[in-house]
């Protein structure tokens, strides 16, 4: 059988990095050590900027950061997207966006007129 390894390499907001390799047998209770040992020494995952390499990405986190609780329209996405982003986009790619987040159940729309009002899609709450 070969060798087991795993290698964790960390790096805090000090700037201090921290590299843990563990060899051989190796155990769940192991692992939990060396996490246990990291939370001991207070290093966390730093929070990392959103990749916003595409504009669903981009349509996703205006809709995060800027309506996370309350209703909205691909409108007001528009708008924001153009003030944040400082880039023009067509109220259809909006829109298009906000309907495919729809069909994967991030948010929720309803029909109000003639316009889609969205909202981000509630988890519902396990009653034990």
């Amino acid at each position: 059988m070969a060798k087991k390894r795993i290698r964790i390499d960390l790096e805090d907001s000090d700037g201090a990095k921290y590299n843990f390799n563990i060899e051989g047998n190796i155990t769940r209770d192991k692992v939990i050590k060396i996490f246990e040992l990291m939370n001991l020494m207070n290093i966390e995952d730093q929070e990392t900027a959103p990749q916003l390499d595409s504009v669903g990405a981009k349509v996703w986190h205006i809709v995060d950061k800027y309506f996370p609780m309350g209703n909205f329209t691909s409108n007001e996405i528009l708008e924001k997207y153009e003030d944040e982003y400082n880039e023009p986009v067509k109220l259809s790619v909006i829109s298009t966006y906000l309907a495919r987040f729809n069909t994967k159940g991030r948010i929720d729309r309803l029909r109000q007129g003639k316009a889609w009002v969205y909202q981000i899609a509630k988890i519902p709450q396990k009653t034990d």
